[in-house]
């Protein structure tokens, strides 16, 4: 189950009540802020900068990543 929140003043705050049992393990995963970033302009960087690929790398990806049989 996932429970969202945020911290305040160093403590985790969820943001809807939950019936937590005392001594509950949690893991806490922090989550980036949203930049309003797309896709593109984080994989801008490296578009188009991979060399030496076979030339039917795209229509055959999972033979060459995964042993699949190639598409033709």
């Amino acid at each position: 189950m996932i429970y969202r929140g945020h911290v305040h003043n160093g403590v985790v705050v969820l943001d809807d009540p939950a019936a937590l049992p005392d001594g509950a393990l949690v893991v806490v995963d922090l989550v980036a802020e949203d930049t309003g970033a797309t896709l593109y302009d984080r994989l801008k960087p490296v578009i188009g900068t991979a060399q030496g690929l076979p030339p039917d790398a795209a229509q055959n990806v999972d033979h060459y990543l995964y042993g699949q049989p190639k598409q033709q």
